[in-house]
């Protein structure tokens, strides 16, 4: 599979196009990065890409579509239902478990609510029998996970679910292509993600007091997050679990 990436310099967000190999149909997923690299990498490869797969809704991942459009009137935009009316410039929808071919590409989305309602991951396999990609959007990330506090968030319980069960139990050689930032393996977060040793039980759930987004609770895991800074797994007073930006934690408090 040909695959090429731009990252956006202040979300750190990816924008991939993946192709086959030259000379055929290609397809966008998410339109956030820096299209132009990409516009420059189609023609090299002589790729006439077809879609635009999106993830989610989230500005940091559609806020180039329209110079996407506007290079290929005819690019067809798809998106989970649920967030069909947040952007603007979709053409479809595609449902969990729907698949779609690109040329020689075959591409199944998977629903890994948490991060938002629609939140789609996508996974890719060539004809020619390559291992396989999984785009996950803000859903997973190399050592650390998306947060449940963004806009159109549901829940922690619903991103544990995401990862734990539809992720994790994909291929473990399958590659991971993240929302923002450098890649991996399924194989690679199973053993090294901080959150998910904690959730298989390898190691402990921390109990230290915090202060966090300004309510007390416990601090059971302080994990890294893409962009240097850390991702924060709390558990409220009430007993509920929360996935809350590291920043927004003060420590024993």
């Amino acid at each position: 599979m040909l695959l090429e990436t731009s990252m956006h310099p202040q979300f750190l967000s990816n924008t991939y196009l993946m192709a086959d190999g030259r000379g055929g149909p290609g397809a966008f997923v998410d339109a956030g990065g820096p299209v132009g690299p990409l516009l420059e990498a189609a023609d090299r490869h002589a790729i006439s890409p077809s879609h635009v797969l999106l993830t989610h809704h989230h500005y940091d991942h559609v806020c180039e579509l329209e110079a996407l459009t506007d290079r290929w009137p005819g690019l067809e935009v798809v998106i989970h239902p649920l967030e069909r009316e947040q952007v603007s410039g979709a053409t479809s929808t595609i449902s969990p478990g729907e698949q779609l071919e690109v040329g020689g590409l075959r591409v199944r989305a998977l629903h890994t609510p948490g991060h938002t309602a629609g939140m789609l991951s996508f996974v890719v396999q060539d004809g020619e029998g390559d291992g396989a990609q999984v785009f996950t959007g803000d859903t997973l990330f190399r050592g650390s996970v998306g947060g449940v506090r963004a806009p159109g968030h549901t829940t922690y319980a619903d991103l544990h679910e995401s990862i734990m069960t539809t992720l994790m139990g994909l291929d473990p050689q399958t590659a991971i292509r993240p929302g923002h930032t450098d890649p991996s393996t399924i194989a690679q977060e199973w053993e090294t993600n901080p959150f998910i040793r904690v959730w298989r039980g390898l190691d402990p759930e921390g109990s230290e007091p915090c202060t966090a987004l300004g309510e007390p609770a416990t601090l059971v895991l302080l994990g890294p997050d893409y962009d240097g800074g850390h991702k924060a797994w709390v558990r409220w007073e009430d007993g509920r679990d929360d996935i809350v930006p590291g920043s927004q934690v003060q420590r024993g408090a």
